[in-house]
């Protein structure tokens, strides 16, 4: 007890060395999630909370903290303390859209967040009804080629669909008009009852209604294809090189978070991307593992900031 006490003494006054610091992390590790219960991040975040606490004895809690688009998690993200115990799961709207789509984000994700690793990533794919003439990008592309053009529904306005349909749109030349829904299932039953010819759905809301037949599928936006959907081509492959435009999430700290914490949770989070129960949970919601390097997923959220502010600049996209 004496030695214990003269050792907490003796750090108090910075006079102990490093290897008597308590290591990081030694105490609970809170993953902010920046939607509602039961959606894909919410998701995500608990299989990865559990696969970590099962390996690593960690105590992790996944805080939700909906609203703005995920930019209320992010606000409370940046003005957490920079020492590691704060993460959050971000997806591609908080990392590469919001900053650009709205009046006032309240952060930069240049500036004020640390990347530490991709976490997933999942296509969307380019759907239509049955009754629609086209069975390839080209057929659909010529129909939106006509005067009245080609509606496609989303999930909403900035969503990655909208966002992929406004990338579609600004290569191809064709006629493409925005139906945005309140949710990617009320959009999917729009399409299913025909009341919008085409969608640009995730793969995990579309894959279902595809296989049944209910629904065609004619591409999917990632820059390859999904292991889920193999038979469906890119829209990159069908002569749009460079398209490329899914739904991801990768984990983020506050500016400011020390290189070696850094590196710790990089290990910890990569380690549980790649365990094979958390592929296969994962897999079951058609969602793949994308472990990376912090600085692959900084590379990754400037190349993303750019491709999508110029979109939002050109389509007039704003969120508030």
């Amino acid at each position: 007890m004496h030695r214990r006490s003269l050792l907490a003494g003796l750090a108090l006054a910075g006079l102990v060395p490093a290897a008597h610091a308590q290591a990081f992390p030694s105490k609970q590790i809170r993953i902010l999630v920046g939607f509602a219960p039961g959606g894909g991040g919410d998701t995500v975040g608990r299989i990865l909370a559990q696969e970590l606490t099962r390996d690593s004895a960690l105590s992790i809690l996944v805080d939700n903290k909906p609203g703005a688009g995920g930019n209320v998690a992010t606000r409370e993200l940046v003005r957490a303390p920079p020492d590691g115990y704060t993460v959050m799961l971000a997806n591609v709207g908080v990392l590469a859209v919001n900053p650009y789509a709205m009046k006032s984000a309240g952060y930069d994700p240049q500036t004020d967040l640390v990347p530490v690793s991709m976490a997933v990533e999942f296509a969307n794919v380019l759907v239509v009804h049955p009754s629609v003439p086209a069975t390839s990008l080209a057929a659909y592309l010529a129909l939106a080629k006509r005067p009245e053009g080609m509606t496609y529904g989303t999930s909403g306005i900035g969503s990655a669909g909208h966002l992929g349909g406004e990338l579609l749109r600004s290569m191809s030349g064709a006629k493409l008009t925005h139906a945005p829904y309140r949710g990617g299932g009320p959009a999917m039953n729009d399409l299913i009852a025909g009341h919008v010819p085409s969608l640009i759905a995730s793969a995990p809301t579309a894959t279902g209604f595809m296989r049944e037949g209910r629904i065609r599928a004619l591409a999917v936006t990632s820059a390859r294809r999904s292991p889920f959907d193999p038979e469906v081509p890119t829209i990159a492959e069908l002569g749009f090189a460079g398209y490329d435009a899914t739904n991801w999430y990768a984990l983020v700290a506050p500016a400011g978070t020390p290189p070696d914490v850094v590196a710790t949770l990089n290990g910890l989070f990569v380690k549980a991307l790649k365990a094979p129960d958390v592929r296969e949970a994962l897999a079951k919601q058609g969602i793949e593992a994308t472990p990376s390097t912090p600085e692959a997923l900084a590379a990754r959220i400037a190349s993303e900031g750019a491709t999508w502010k110029k979109i939002i600049a050109d389509a007039g996209i704003r969120l508030e």
